[in-house]
C-alpha cells in the first residue's frame, strides 16, 4: 500500500495480557513493535500491552511521506478504539510520536514514558556534544546500505549481514536491522525490506526536527523519562524544553545503556517501568 493512509487504515498491532491498564508501545525508526517483545512479557501480568508498528515499518500501511503529525493521528485513531486512556511508551522516532499525541490529544493518555528522546531538533550530520565519543547520526548510512544490499542475488541472512558490515559495525545495530528483511514464500523465495527505505531516505530530515506544538500546549500528566546514561541524545540543556511541555516530568538516566536503552539493559528498563505505571496507576 503506498497511498497516503485512509482513516480505515489501521496500524498493525498486537496486544500481550489478558487485563489491567492498558500500556502501548511505539518504537523508533527502523524498528517494530516486535523489537518490545521482552518489556511486552514483563508487563502483560498486570497490564493488556499493545505493541504497534508505526507507518511504513513492519506490518503496517506505508504512506507517501513520512511525518510526526501524520504519525501522531493514525496511533491516535488506534488509542480512541481502546475507549479508555493509556499510558503510552515511545524510544527514539516513537517518543517524538508519542510526545506530538500527547500535546495535541491529552485525553487519550493517563501517563507518558519517553525513552532516550527530547522535543528538539537533531543535526541531519555530526553529534550535538563534542565528546569524541558520540556517535554521530548514523541513520542516513543505514538507510543507504540497507538500500545497497542486492536482493535479488541474496542468498541467506548472513549475506546481508556481510553487506552490512561496514555501514553499521555494530552487531546489535545490524541485528536490530535485520529483523526487518524477510523472505517472501518459503525457501527460494524473493528477499524484501519491511521498510519503506525510499520515503525514510526522502524524510529523514523531518524526522530530525520536532513539530510546533498547539500554541500554549502543555501536558500535564505523569511523565517518565528514561535516558541511556552513555547516550547524547537527552542532554542537560533540552531539560527546559522538557519540562516547559510536561511540567510533570522526572528523568531516570540508565547506567550502562545507550540510545537502545530497552534492549541494552532490559531488566532494569522493565523495572523503571513497573515502579512508574504502580504509582500512575
Amino acid at each position: 500500500m503506498t497511498a497516503d493512509a485512509p482513516s480505515d487504515e489501521r496500524l498493525a498491532a498486537r496486544t500481550v495480557g489478558e487485563a489491567g491498564p492498558r500500556v502501548v508501545f511505539v518504537h523508533g525508526l527502523f524498528g517494530q513493535g516486535k523489537n518490545w517483545t521482552t518489556a511486552a512479557k514483563g508487563l502483560a501480568d498486570r497490564h493488556r500491552v499493545t505493541l504497534l508498528d508505526l507507518p511504513n515499518h513492519g506490518h503496517s500501511p506505508w504512506t507517501d511521506r513520512v511525518d510526526y503529525e501524520d504519525m501522531a493521528e493514525l496511533v491516535a485513531a488506534e488509542l480512541a478504539s481502546y475507549g479508555e486512556p493509556v499510558t503510552l511508551v515511545g524510544h527514539s522516532m516513537g517518543g517524538k510520536v508519542a510526545m506530538t499525541l500527547a500535546l495535541r490529544r491529552p485525553e487519550l493518555l493517563r501517563a507518558l514514558v519517553v525513552v532516550d528522546i527530547a522535543p528538539v531538533e537533531y543535526p541531519l550530520t555530526g553529534g550535538r556534544t563534542d565528546d569524541p565519543r558520540e556517535e554521530s547520526s548514523p541513520f542516513a548510512a543505514y538507510i543507504a546500505a540497507m538500500r545497497a544490499v542486492d536482493l535479488g542475488a541474496l542468498r541467506t541472512r548472513e549475506d546481508a549481514d556481510r553487506a552490512l558490515r561496514e555501514a553499521v559495525p555494530s552487531t546489535m545495530v545490524r541485528s536490530f536491522l535485520l529483523q526487518s528483511l524477510v523472505r517472501e514464500g518459503v525457501g527460494s523465495g524473493r528477499w524484501r525490506w519491511r521498510l519503506n527505505l525510499e520515503t525514510l531516505e526522502r524524510d529523514l530530515g523531518e524526522l530530525r526536527g520536532f513539530p510546533d506544538p498547539p500554541p500554549g500546549a502543555t501536558f500535564d500528566g505523569p511523565v517518565l523519562w528514561i535516558a541511556g546514561a552513555k547516550s547524547h541524545y537527552v542532554l542537560p540543556e533540552d531539560r527546559a524544553r522538557m519540562d516547559e511541555l510536561f511540567p510533570s516530568t522526572r528523568l531516570v538516566r540508565v547506567k550502562h545503556a545507550g540510545h537502545w536503552v530497552h534492549s541494552e539493559q532490559p531488566e532494569v528498563f522493565v523495572e523503571t517501568l513497573r515502579r512508574f505505571l504502580d504509582a500512575v496507576e
